[in-house]
């Protein structure tokens, strides 16, 4: 790609962004869209957003977005500071020395913007050049830079987990455990099974449980309810804000007649939710699986790390989740529906790589005018136009990858929910680790491998030659990623303006009978939002050295996020859950897999570039890399997975006087009730609204 279609889609993103910010700036505190752009705040007083959002701090976003959100905004704090100093090597030291050289031609100034962004590239350094011991050096440097922060932030945010942990209240999932695979006798129930278990070998520690029930048809009832409901409050909406008589609907029905046809049908389900309800107690249709609660969080504790019977495949136990985090219908199935769910989604993730891997061949062609012409041959006249060239080359591969590509984290969430996880935050870090290596395979090697040379899949059977051909193979699809990062920024910026929610939010205002409900914030999408990140992190690491041009790119898409997810956070998304800052042990692995993947591509840059040594010097750093990260893993990862005994036993002694405690254990006996069995009132609610 030569440098004016790189100017072109710089200018046209930048264009873009700053278009898309102008217009939030300019609808956010307009009443009609408060409910898109401030659903958490929509009394707020109106203040610009950027000042706001530079002011908050650390603690404000805690109260705000919990840990998890904090440890979202960290990694763009991490990733800053990485790439600030990458780019001052990169750009101040290895860009210059890139383009002086004359590996490729002879530099002709006049003609500059015709010239290809390879004379920015390593490529450009004469074979054997003592120039090349200042990209080893950089190597170095910033390998050194990225395990600081990597240990820092890791040591920072487990110190965080700690006191999060010990200044929290008393909290449902720290005095429950989850047990599975309770064995059941004729004639005994799950529930007097657990209550015999628990109280002859946890007497002690034993409060309560709540035993599973099957609710799925129960739940299909509750949602057509709940549908139900949602249409009368429109239709009573309308007619309240219109103020016009009743007209006709489709000519046969008046909107009081569907307002009381609506209305009867919402009896009628509540009816039935009751009498399902009822039938469901009253004829015990458990699940083998109950939430037992105890007295202390070291009781709670034992029971999950020791092993509760003889046979391994009986009383199971786990942690138990947030009341308002579990998720409650995948309880039905049974050990071997949720191992055969394992396996499908295993080769379903692979097929849909393999899915994808043809896609991104499509869209990698797209950056080759020879190979689109011979594609497309009626096409060659309008090809042949310059600003139809430098659009279709510089611009429109990166769009089409990340279209496609925003519809991923959906289907990986959809995976995850059918392997049997019981809290949405649990399917959540799963789809993020899914999305992570879809992200990684799908959108980074699948573009670099079917980019250069179709067929290459090989490259990692001979595991000798790897290094030397993504040394060949990475540095050529330089442009194409350079595009796909400037072409971030309007993405990025279409998350503040909320681009899917104005446009359905405009669509419910024309036909009012279909308007969502805003009065619920939306959360945070961690699962496809970290992944995201965490692929920028991964181009502008393995490019720092083969194309630095990459890195002013980079460290502006992740000060645009900085600021745009902090203001996100406190008006837009509303948490669902908070894990205490679980997510970032796969923020930590993540970047040490870019570290990695980084020094495998220098060693083969070296070994073609005619500098044995530097190759053979720089085989060390990937080994003490991963060393590192072993060390981080045995330091900081056991914060993440349990508390200690120390943290629990001081906690709970601390606790154990307070008048409240006694009201809290009151509560817990009902916390973990299913929301299906809870007496519904939507028909009372909606005559209240009339």
């Amino acid at each position: 790609m030569i440098l004016s279609a790189l100017a072109t889609s710089v200018g046209i993103n930048l264009g873009l962004t700053v278009l898309l910010a102008a217009a939030y700036t300019l609808l956010r505190r307009r009443p009609p869209y408060v409910g898109v752009y401030s659903p958490r705040r929509p009394y707020a007083p109106p203040e610009p957003w950027l000042p706001a959002a530079w002011r908050r701090t650390e603690a404000d976003v805690h109260a705000a977005a919990g840990l998890d959100g904090v440890v979202f905004l960290r990694i763009f704090v991490f990733s800053i500071r990485v790439f600030a100093a990458a780019a001052v090597v990169g750009v101040g030291v290895l860009m210059p020395v890139n383009f002086m050289g004359d590996q490729l031609r002879q530099i002709d100034f006049s003609d500059l913007p015709n010239k290809s962004v390879d004379l920015f590239s390593v490529s450009n350094v004469q074979d054997g050049s003592n120039k090349l011991w200042l990209h080893f050096s950089a190597v170095y440097i910033i390998t050194g830079i990225t395990c600081y922060l990597l240990y820092y932030e890791y040591k920072y945010i487990s110190g965080k987990r700690l006191e999060y942990f010990m200044t929290s209240k008393p909290l449902p999932q720290h005095f429950t455990v989850l047990v599975r695979a309770i064995p059941v006798t004729n004639g005994v129930s799950v529930s007097d099974a657990v209550d015999k278990f628990f109280k002859e070998y946890h007497s002690s520690t034993y409060l309560s449980h709540t035993v599973v029930h099957q609710t799925g048809k129960l739940r299909r009832l509750l949602n057509d309810a709940e549908n139900i409901c949602t249409k009368l409050a429109n239709l009573k909406s309308v007619r309240r804000t219109s103020g016009d008589p009743p007209g006709k609907f489709l000519g046969i029905f008046g909107r009081n007649d569907l307002v009381g046809k609506y209305q009867k049908r919402l009896e009628d389900l509540e009816e039935n939710v009751r009498m399902e309800q009822s039938d469901t107690t009253r004829s015990r249709q458990e699940v083998p699986a109950a939430f037992v609660s105890f007295r202390s969080r070291y009781g709670a504790a034992n029971a999950i790390y020791i092993r509760q019977s003889d046979k391994p495949t009986e009383w199971q136990t786990e942690h138990a989740p947030d009341p308002h985090d579990v998720y409650w219908p995948f309880f039905s199935t049974s050990f071997m529906d949720r191992w055969i769910s394992k396996f499908v989604v295993s080769v379903a993730s692979i097929l849909l790589i393999l899915v994808f891997l043809l896609v991104s061949a499509f869209v990698q062609g797209l950056t080759y005018m020879e190979q689109l012409e011979t594609w497309l041959p009626f096409l060659k006249n309008i090809l042949e136009i310059a600003v139809v060239s430098q659009l279709v080359t510089g611009y429109l591969p990166s769009v089409i990858l990340h279209f496609l590509s925003s519809y991923v984290p959906s289907i990986m969430k959809l995976f995850s929910t059918m392997q049997g996880f019981i809290s949405v935050s649990g399917i959540e870090r799963s789809a993020c680790n899914k999305m992570l290596r879809f992200t990684i395979w799908s959108v980074f090697f699948a573009n670099v491998l079917t980019g250069s040379v179709l067929g290459q899949l090989e490259i990692f059977l001979d595991p000798k030659e790897i290094p030397k051909r993504l040394a060949v193979v990475v540095p050529a699809q330089a442009s194409f990623f350079i595009t796909y990062v400037v072409t971030s920024w309007t993405s990025i910026a279409s998350e503040l303006t909320q681009t899917a929610a104005l446009l359905f939010h405009l669509w419910g205002s024309c036909a009012k009978c279909c308007k969502r409900d805003e009065s619920k914030p939306p959360s945070m999408h961690y699962h496809s939002e970290i992944p995201r990140v965490l692929l920028f992190g991964l181009l502008g690491l393995t490019y720092f050295i083969v194309s630095p041009l990459i890195l002013p790119f980079v460290l502006v898409y992740f000060c645009l996020g900085y600021f745009i997810y902090r203001n996100q956070l406190f008006n837009v998304y509303s948490p669902k859950y908070d894990t205490g800052g679980r997510f970032w042990p796969i923020v930590h692995g993540g970047t040490i897999f870019s570290l990695v993947l980084m020094h495998v591509i220098a060693i083969g840059v070296f070994g073609l570039k005619k500098l044995p040594l530097a190759s053979s010097l720089l085989v060390p750093l990937p080994v003490l890399t991963l060393l590192f990260n072993e060390y981080c893993r045995n330091r900081f990862l056991p914060i993440f997975e349990a508390y200690s005994t120390e943290s629990l036993i001081k906690k709970d002694r601390e606790e154990e006087s307070k008048p409240e405690m006694a009201e809290f254990f009151s509560n817990l006996v009902n916390a973990y009730c299913d929301p299906a069995m809870k007496p519904i009132q939507h028909s009372s609610n909606s005559d209240d609204r009339t």
